[in-house]
C-alpha cells in the first residue's frame, strides 16, 4: 500500500516532495536526510535533493513507507 501525496504543480523535487509527505521537518535535513538513508524513486536508489518528481512516480524509504505522487485535480 502506497501513501498518495498530491501536487498542484507538474513536478515537486525530491526535497520538497519529503517535507510535504512529512518524512523530514525542514529543507535544512533534506541533506543530511539523503546522506543517512537509502530512498528509491522508480525502483532507483536516488540522493539528489533537487530529482523532480512527477505524478506516478513512485518514492520508497525503506524506514517511512511508500508515496505515490499524485495530480491534484
Amino acid at each position: 500500500m502506497h501513501d498518495k501525496i498530491e501536487i498542484t504543480t507538474e513536478y515537486i523535487q525530491l526535497g520538497q516532495f519529503l517535507k510535504l509527505a512529512n518524512v523530514v521537518e525542514s529543507g535544512g535535513m533534506v541533506k543530511l536526510f539523503l546522506a543517512d538513508y537509502e530512498v528509491y524513486v522508480n525502483d532507483s536508489l536516488e540522493n539528489r535533493r533537487g530529482r523532480k518528481l512527477y505524478p506516478g512516480d513512485r518514492v520508497e524509504i525503506p524506514e517511512a513507507g511508500t508515496f505515490e505522487v499524485i495530480k491534484e485535480n
